[in-house]
């Protein structure tokens, strides 16, 4: 049995939270979010609580059991708490900074990089070496980060680039001469 399928997710007070057929929606102070799970997945919701349950033993089963559970209680955390992913600017002249609601980064290359953030996610920039990407959607927000990410990987010889905070960069000896 999945530790985490068998773990009931805790509503707080001031979230709604409905089900209508294979189509789940939580409301709370920060949004709303809605998603489709698969009909094979019982959910219970309960006055403060929803648990779910599997039908059998299968391994699509088994796999899908953990995945709901875990993907419902970062929809009520995320309506609750809401997500942050935090992003570093390593390098020498190496910034962010944002202009109306983009984020323009400025990573070595011969022209800044813009960056529109989706609807729903929200980009701050404390520092100019500091990016803070902040949403309701854990998925989205780490979708957003990875693709601000993605403009200037770490690179292993310097550690130059652009990197979640806290993550460590393994680094390579470079050339040595004769």
């Amino acid at each position: 049995m999945s530790r985490i399928g068998k773990k009931p997710v805790e509503v707080p007070s001031g979230v709604t939270v409905t089900l209508e057929g294979t189509t789940f929606s939580v409301k709370g102070p920060k949004g709303e979010l809605t998603r489709e799970f698969h009909p094979d997945m019982k959910i219970n919701v309960e006055e403060n609580q929803i648990t779910v349950e599997r039908p059998s033993d299968k391994k699509e089963h088994r796999a899908l059991h953990g995945t709901t559970a875990s993907l419902i209680g970062n929809m009520v955390e995320g309506v609750t708490k809401g997500f942050e992913r935090n992003l570093e600017l390593v390098g020498v002249g190496y910034r962010a900074s944002k202009s109306g609601q983009k984020l323009v980064l400025n990573v070595g290359y011969s022209h800044p990089v813009e960056i529109v953030p989706e609807e729903g996610i929200e980009i701050d920039v404390p520092a100019n070496t500091k990016v803070v990407v902040k949403g309701i959607d854990k998925e989205r927000v780490g979708a957003v980060a990875s693709n601000i990410r993605s403009v200037r990987l770490p690179e292993p010889y310097k550690g130059k680039g652009i990197r979640y905070e806290g993550e460590y960069i393994r680094r390579k000896e470079g050339k040595t001469g004769k």
